[in-house]
């Protein structure tokens, strides 16, 4: 055999050949890009990122927010402005709306002074037992001291029959006629003052002492004074439901200014939406117009009741000093004056945000 050259390159073979041109034929592959391991120095930037966003939030909303309260102080001192430079018609809205808030208010005052009066009378009623003619001073006394042991009956008092005559002549005024009867006609009386309130309570007590031997008839006092109590809170109903009538009318006083107001401003509203305004935009002068409309009456008002109470207070005292008492009016507390400015302004930012509601959508750019 002839041996191989030494030296000689030997060929591959053909497995071989075909895995070397596979092997050649083949792309590099990418490089596997691994996570960097967990750092803490690199998550910090994160919270660094949002920091900053919020304290870029926070500044937008800030700014916001005065812009907010610039267009708000802006919009109230050119409503007023409008209002005061048409001072006749502005008056006359005022006008309308303090005496619609003059007539319920000063119903309220009146009642107040009323229950002023009642309360210096005795609250409680009283019952008067006029005791039969056969009954002497003794017998009187008895019986006043039983009805004062019993539980519904808080005080008695045993007047004789020589006490009443003395009283009916000093407060009848026939002093000088009673002189001249023969024999005294008043009987005995025992005035009794219950411990129980209520006027069926009251009435049910009268019933039982009615039905006493001693006693021919029992009569309770002071029953005016409940009718009276009685009236006041009829009237009270009545000056809520008149209050709430006279409130719709300013409600309807109120929009209907405001609506002429939209009217005059049509043009203008027109081309404040025509550049992106929004509604509450436009809204807003009206709202406080419909305010400053609700506080000036409201003032107004105050000033008519005061007026109206010092012009009364003088009749007044010269009445009451006539029957030896030093009552006095008495007006509006700064609770109540308080109430009434409230109720005023609310009255005439209801009445223009209805009226600008209504009215403010029909009037669209086209």
């Amino acid at each position: 055999m002839i041996g191989k050259r030494p030296g000689s390159p030997s060929k591959p073979s053909g497995a071989t050949f075909q895995d070397s041109r596979r092997t050649s034929s083949k792309k590099p592959a990418p490089p596997v890009k691994r996570k960097p391991p967990p750092n803490r120095l690199r998550s910090e930037p994160a919270p660094r990122k949002s920091a900053a966003s919020a304290e870029i939030s926070r500044v937008k909303a800030s700014t916001r927010f005065r812009a907010w309260r610039r267009h708000h102080a802006a919009m109230a001192a050119d409503s007023l402005q409008r209002l005061l430079t048409a001072p006749f018609a502005s008056l006359m809205t005022w006008a309308v709306i303090a005496i619609a808030l003059s007539l319920p208010v000063a119903l309220y005052i009146f009642l107040n002074n009323a229950q002023l009066v009642s309360s210096n009378w005795d609250g409680s009623a009283q019952i008067s037992l006029y005791l039969e003619a056969q009954v002497d001073d003794q017998g009187g006394r008895d019986l006043m001291q039983e009805l004062q042991l019993r539980d519904d009956i808080a005080e008695t008092r045993y007047l004789s029959k020589e006490q009443t005559l003395a009283e009916f002549k000093e407060f009848s005024g026939f002093g000088e006629a009673l002189n001249y009867l023969d024999d005294n006609p008043l009987p005995a009386v025992i005035i009794v003052r219950p411990s129980i309130s209520g006027i069926e309570a009251q009435q049910a007590l009268v019933d039982q002492l009615d039905r006493l031997p001693q006693v021919e008839e029992a009569q309770l006092d002071l029953a005016w004074v409940k009718r009276l109590f009685h009236i006041m809170e009829l009237g009270q109903r009545m000056i809520t439901a008149l209050g709430l009538l006279l409130g719709i009318a300013v409600l309807l006083v109120v929009g209907n200014t405001i609506r002429l107001a939209i009217e005059n401003r049509r043009q203008e509203i027109v081309v404040i939406k025509l550049i992106g305004a929004t509604n509450a935009f436009v809204r807003r002068p009206f709202l406080y117009t419909g305010i400053w409309y609700g506080l000036g009456g409201g003032i107004l008002a105050w000033i008519l009741i005061n007026l109206s109470l010092f012009w009364l207070d003088g009749p007044v005292r010269s009445l009451a000093s006539a029957y030896a008492s030093d009552f006095s009016l008495i007006g509006l507390n700064f609770r109540d004056s308080l109430l009434l400015l409230f109720s005023a302004t609310l009255l005439g930012w209801l009445g223009a945000w209805l009226a600008v509601s209504r009215h403010l959508g029909a009037i669209e750019p086209r």
